[in-house]
């Protein structure tokens, strides 16, 4: 199944008392959002105990708690800053990894045009800050003003992805999954960002492990809910994304509430242990989904990958067959 990309508008501090500045920013899950989740604590019928947002339906209730929505996501920001009669746009970048930035000036004021060949695309490295340009005042007596909007993507377009890696089968050595969903079968992975994934069936609590080397730059862990809606649930799968040196990143989604072992900025090894599977978010049953990404200028795209059989022979997934980790 899918996982959704969520959108959030941010709104910046005006320059000055007239002036309003607005940033449009695209955020890549609901990790950091500051709504609560309820939760039902009961026993089942052979004494386990069972979490989950819809109460039992005997009378087996024992307690309802807000879930804490865990660490507050990294973000990207493009604010404004005011030196005499110049206006210079800075962007933020609070994530581990590169992200690419547009910006679109809807209106300024008092202001004179860029030129006619400033870029509004950028690369903003990890953890960093970037002058993306300035602008001069016409009128000294008279306070400059702009109105821009701004959208982000992880990942450097310029990257160029390693087509021939073998990627690691995410779980434990020796065990097998079948494939559930794949190119080109597509019943949910209908848009570029999702073609090439890989549905894995799997019991929730499987130990998930890293397909590859890389540095983790987004986790949502404390979602616990699953369903067949995909307006209603897919903004509510775990996940974690690793950034790959070659600058494509992999996605693991659906994973178990609260058992993500990473937090962004960890660099992560293969075959290292990173979460349990799940079945949380648009799922119509328990499974791994998983997909790398490459940024191909403001457009995530998902690429096939192939995975290490034994003695290094590559294998391409397909729907229905059996995935063995060497």
């Amino acid at each position: 199944m899918k996982y959704a990309l969520p959108k959030r508008a941010g709104e910046e501090r005006p320059l000055d008392r007239r002036s309003l500045i607005c940033a449009l920013a695209l955020l890549l899950s609901s990790g950091g959002s500051g709504n609560a989740q309820e939760m039902y604590k009961y026993q089942g019928e052979n004494g386990e105990w069972i979490y989950t947002d819809r109460p039992p339906q005997e009378d087996q209730f024992v307690e309802i708690r807000d879930l804490p929505t865990g660490l507050v996501a990294p973000t990207v920001t493009v604010t404004t800053s005011l030196t005499g009669r110049q206006i210079s746009f800075n962007a933020r970048n609070d994530y581990a990894v590169p992200v690419e930035v547009v910006l679109a000036l809807d209106e300024l004021r008092n202001l004179e045009l860029p030129r006619p060949d400033q870029t509004m695309r950028w690369v903003v490295g990890p953890r960093s800050d970037l002058q993306l340009f300035q602008l001069d005042a016409v009128d000294d007596n008279v306070a400059p003003e702009a109105i821009f909007r701004f959208l982000w993507l992880p990942g450097d377009p310029e990257a160029q992805q390693d087509d021939n890696q073998l990627y690691r089968a995410p779980f434990a050595v020796a065990n097998d999954y079948p494939i559930s969903q794949t190119f080109p079968i597509g019943i949910t992975h209908l848009t570029p960002d999702s073609y090439y994934a890989v549905d894995i069936a799997m019991p929730i609590g499987t130990n998930i492990y890293a397909a590859r080397a890389g540095t983790v730059f987004e986790v949502a862990s404390t979602n616990f809910r699953g369903g067949v809606d995909p307006e209603q649930d897919a903004a509510s799968a775990n996940i974690v994304r690793i950034m790959h040196d070659d600058g494509s990143h992999a996605v693991y989604a659906h994973l178990n509430w609260n058992s993500i072992r990473v937090r962004p900025g960890d660099r992560v090894e293969r075959g290292q242990y990173i979460a349990d599977s799940g079945n949380t978010g648009f799922s119509t049953g328990p499974h791994l989904h998983f997909v790398v990404l490459v940024n191909r200028g403001m457009r995530l795209v998902s690429v096939p990958i192939l995975f290490e059989g034994s003695n290094m022979a590559a294998i391409v997934p397909e729907t229905g067959n059996i995935l063995l980790a060497y």
